[in-house]
């Protein structure tokens, strides 16, 4: 199905071996806690990098790199205002999937930090 999508939209036939990379660079740019972070700040709206380094206290020079990963992936766009440019998440897509995770999470994977067993359904 997945590769369906992606080929459609590409206009390209992606290999399965390719399909499961791609996967890995997906879920590899969900993985780092700082990108998280990121994610969760653009949330509430578009920031600058000066903003983003404020709100989360990372050095400049990372967080440009997270944003930069966030870009290529197309988790993030950029819009340039004057000197600065403004981040945003990617409203068609990453938004409803936070969402979806957050919903998942609360109902499947909080407990686990609580050291409580499983909660299946």
């Amino acid at each position: 199905m997945i590769e369906e999508n992606i080929s459609k939209r590409k206009a390209i036939k992606i290999e399965k071996d390719e399909l499961y990379e791609a996967y890995k660079i997906f879920f590899g740019t969900m993985v780092s806690e700082s990108r998280l972070k990121i994610i969760n700040l653009l949330r509430k709206g578009k920031r600058n990098v000066t903003e983003i380094i404020e709100s989360l206290g990372v050095e400049q020079s990372a967080i440009s790199h997270d944003l930069a990963r966030l870009r290529r992936c197309g988790f993030v766009n950029v819009q340039i205002d004057k000197k600065y440019r403004y981040y945003s998440l990617n409203e068609k897509t990453i938004r409803p999937m936070m969402d979806l995770i957050d919903y998942h999470m609360s109902r499947n994977c909080i407990h686990i930090l609580h050291g409580e067993g499983s909660h299946e359904k």
